[in-house]
């Protein structure tokens, strides 16, 4: 695909009214019908833009992680106090989960036959490798703890998607969002209070 395509109104249109349903309802119970009779586009512009609705799904799957990660890097790299940077990015993913649905998850994250699973762990695993290296060099400079793994931050976060799926404990949470929140902030304050 061309830039000039990849850039526009429709391709966004796409883009932003696949993220839309897909939050909302999931993968599967999306059809490329119904996102384009929301965008107010034609399955021939789709078809245009992706050959399939998987290809939308990690289009914009790799949309969203390309400025989750630009977003945590300006807040890894700004002029601020820890606490501060946690503060962000804590409130970054509270930001980034305020549309998922259930559904969302479960097709996004437990459904190998798919073929979403494996390409977002793929990708999850790639982005954080690139992370790693803003977090050891945070390290250096003392905004972290100097005697922390930071391999162990991808391997709770690797858990944690486990513990979206568990069924016992999404029971105790009346959201996925308070579930994810839940986890984001045992991760960065544990059990102390903070604002």
């Amino acid at each position: 695909m061309e830039k000039d395509e990849k850039t526009s109104k429709k391709y966004t249109q796409l883009l932003s009214t696949g993220k839309q349903l897909f939050w909302k309802y999931g993968f599967r119970r999306v059809s490329i019908e119904e996102i384009c009779q929301e965008a107010g586009i034609s399955k021939m512009t789709f078809y245009r833009f992706f050959p399939n609705k998987m290809e939308l799904a990690k289009t914009v799957f790799d949309q969203v992680a390309n400025e989750g990660l630009q977003e945590f890097r300006s807040i890894i790299h700004e002029n601020s106090t820890a606490s501060e940077k946690i503060r962000k990015i804590v409130l970054m993913k509270q930001k980034g989960v305020n549309d998922v649905s259930k559904e969302f998850l479960k097709d996004f994250y437990s459904s190998p036959e798919l073929g979403l699973k494996a390409y977002i762990e793929e990708k999850t695993r790639v982005m954080w490798n690139e992370m790693l290296n803003d977090f050891r060099e945070t390290q250096e400079k003392g905004w972290f703890r100097k005697d922390m793994k930071p391999e162990f931050l991808f391997y709770i976060s690797q858990k944690a998607g486990e513990m979206l799926n568990d069924e016992q404990l999404s029971q105790m949470y009346d959201t996925p969002q308070e579930l994810l929140i839940e986890i984001t902030n045992f991760f960065a304050y544990g059990i102390s209070p903070h604002e």
